[in-house]
């Protein structure tokens, strides 16, 4: 190794991401000299720092770190001051000063923003999947679902799939049409994974009303129409008998308060 060079040593406990990147940041601020960073992850045990100084003490170096393990970042500290090491921690600066704003204590549990990060990449992929398989639009979606959700026109669905997407539930949702057969996968589907929404007629006819409205059609159309309405119910309502599958009524219920009754069943099943 070039004798002027100078190596960035950067410990974590995590994947070392952050340390990283803060150390070439600095770098870039110089524009003499040969630097180097070497990325040393999951730091968990003190016997790890120590070989990694032994490796360090007779290089031109300093050390970046992210631990926030309290007692793995003291022995750091002191193990380095005794190899004349220099060590710069960037977590404990912010989180001091998160700690005086807030008014409690920090987790100190490595790795915190990579579970938070895979949190929200399975957030965007539950309603990826939910606007894939809305209203029928794929059936296959429905082997692959967390829930699938069946009703009339008006009962919900995509709402209800996408409050439950936002929540890392994969949903597809499936109209029930007296004049169009039911998807196969339905019936081949453990019957825990279907629930079936139904409602109020009278609530249903007024929704139905105020949509064919805003679409500035006329409340008289068939689609709003009393007889229609019920005989759409009794076509759900003996598919769901026969499917032996959750029934919810949303007639006096917000989309939240369903979600929320899923949610525990989804609970309960696992």
């Amino acid at each position: 190794m070039n004798n002027n060079s100078t190596v960035i040593y950067v410990l974590s406990d995590s994947i070392g991401e952050t340390g990283e990147h803060v150390a070439k940041a600095a770098i870039s601020q110089f524009n003499s000299g040969v630097y180097e960073t070497r990325r040393f992850p999951y730091i968990t045990d003190e016997y790890q720092i120590i070989e990694i100084l032994e490796e360090a003490k007779n290089e031109r170096c300093m050390i970046v770190f992210t631990i926030v393990v309290e007692d793995l970042k003291r022995f750091l500290i002191n193990k380095a001051k005794e190899y004349n090491i220099q060590a710069v921690d960037i977590m404990t600066p912010i989180l001091n000063g998160m700690q005086n704003i807030v008014g409690f204590e920090p987790k100190r549990e490595p790795g915190l923003i990579r579970k938070l990060d895979e949190k929200y990449f399975r957030k965007v992929d539950a309603i990826e999947f939910a606007v894939k398989y809305d209203d029928g639009k794929d059936t296959r979606g429905i082997k692959k679902a967390d829930i699938v959700l069946i009703g009339i026109s008006r009962t919900s669905k995509t709402p209800l799939s996408m409050y439950l997407a936002h929540n890392n539930i994969k949903v597809a949702n499936i109209p029930l049409v007296p004049e169009v057969s039911p998807p196969d996968e339905l019936f081949e589907i453990d019957s825990t994974r279907i629930i079936g929404l139904t409602a109020n007629p009278f609530k249903i006819n007024e929704i139905r009303k105020e949509r064919l409205k805003a679409l500035g059609l006329s409340d008289n159309a068939n689609y709003a129409s009393m007889d229609r309405i019920l005989s759409e119910i009794r076509y759900a309502e003996e598919l769901m008998k026969s499917l032996d599958c959750k029934v919810i009524d949303v007639s006096v219920k917000a989309v939240e308060e369903t979600a929320g009754i899923i949610m525990e069943m989804i609970k309960d099943n696992n």
